[in-house]
């Protein structure tokens, strides 16, 4: 069976997106395990900008009621935290995590100079870069690379998607986006490109880079399908997307397959109108999806071993808008949870209404130090020479 150049350059995307798979995934062999014991990292993505003042409630503070007469969630909707916080409605999980110790909250994290754009202040969050430098390796990627330095069997990050955001992509090394494990099995193997396949012969370098890619997507979409199934969950999983995506990864932390990142996404959380429908129904996505994620890794002793970690790209300003919701802002909180947090509940002070610029939130804690606290301290790694300048560590961990 013959195919023209054309033809192949045509369907590399298959090669190139969803079904992208690092060089080093065939170093596994069934014995490169992350046994109970080793740490792992899932990170959730909530993208668009989530609107943190009506997701973590100042329930006491004047400014935020006067900010946001229509959009202020009242104190006796919000579920109380503190005396002075409560959490958004839709997340009544989150409620139950905060009071058995499982769930910490940190406020006002963001970095100097903010951005506003969403993709500009996604790609510094993803990159770990100052707002005035351009980085084209993500945090995550850059973790990758150095883990994997002369290693036999490196660790893995697999992100839950058709498309690996810049967090995952390393110098040498990348991550791998696997929507559905079954689909990529399933896609990866049908006749098709198995023969496009076997009719390669070297020859220009484009080309025999899209094949070498190929045979790697062949040879490993098996391995991934198998360690999905290896370990099928008794938990009942809400039938959503993040309640998928969610049940993926925690089949896979229950399999033999050696990734300690994994990475998610939730949105779109820009709010600018009629933001309470969409975030409530955003956040009943995320709160059925997370019960379900929490009850399956306790009942699989897995609870401590692994540790959920949220973002935004940026919050959004303290006043509401004239259509019913908020625009873009700065600083916002991070939800962390899991078994093994050294700090619980709220982490730090609700933030400052008081003392605002220019109507935005002042950030409090640079999002680099809380990747710096990740790295050393939950993967053990080399936080210095990943992000490139030795940041504070803090102790929630």
């Amino acid at each position: 069976m013959q195919f023209k150049r054309k033809e192949f350059l045509q369907i590399g995307s298959l090669a190139t997106a969803s079904l992208m798979l690092p060089k080093f995934l065939k170093a596994f062999d069934g014995k490169a395990i992350v046994p109970p014991g080793n740490k792992v990292l899932v990170v959730l993505q909530f993208s668009g900008g989530n609107d943190g003042l009506n997701t973590v409630i100042p329930i006491r503070n004047d400014i935020y009621y006067k900010s946001r007469p229509k959009l202020g969630i009242e104190k006796e909707k919000a579920l109380s935290l503190t005396d002075e916080a409560g959490i958004n409605p839709a997340l009544p999980a989150f409620k139950e995590l905060f009071d058995d110790g499982s769930l910490g909250i940190m406020n006002s994290v963001g970095y100097p100079n903010p951005d506003r754009s969403h993709f500009r202040s996604m790609d510094i969050w993803q990159s770990a870069s100052d707002s005035d430098k351009y980085i084209y390796t993500g945090w995550l990627g850059r973790y990758l690379d150095a883990q994997c330095s002369g290693c036999s069997k490196p660790t893995q990050a697999l992100e839950v998607d058709d498309v690996l955001s810049l967090a995952l992509k390393g110098e040498n090394n990348k991550g791998l986006a696997v929507k559905d494990p079954k689909r990529l099995y399933n896609t990866s193997h049908e006749k098709y490109f198995k023969e496009i396949n076997a009719a390669h012969e070297n020859g220009e370098e484009t080309v025999d880079y899209l094949y070498k890619t190929l045979s790697a997507t062949l040879s490993s979409a098996d391995y991934i399908y198998q360690q999905s199934r290896l370990h099928p969950s008794s938990q009942i999983y809400p039938p959503t997307e993040m309640g998928k995506n969610l049940k993926t990864i925690s089949s896979l932390i229950m399999s033999d397959i050696n990734t300690k990142v994994y990475y998610l996404s939730l949105g779109s959380f820009d709010t600018h109108v009629n933001q309470e429908n969409q975030q409530r129904r955003l956040f009943t996505e995320l709160n059925d999806a997370i019960s379900a994620f929490v009850k399956d890794l306790k009942a699989n002793n897995r609870f401590d071993d692994v540790m959920l970690m949220s973002f935004s790209e940026f919050g959004r300003r303290v006043a509401q808008n004239a259509s019913g919701g908020t625009d873009h802002g700065t600083a916002n909180n991070m939800f962390f949870i899991g078994g093994g947090l050294k700090q619980k509940g709220l982490i730090n002070a609700m933030p400052d209404l008081n003392d605002l610029n220019e109507g935005d939130l002042k950030y409090k804690v640079d999002f680099k130090d809380v990747y710096a606290t990740v790295l050393r301290k939950w993967l053990d790694a080399n936080d210095k020479e990943i992000l490139g300048t030795q940041y504070e560590y803090m102790n929630f961990i």
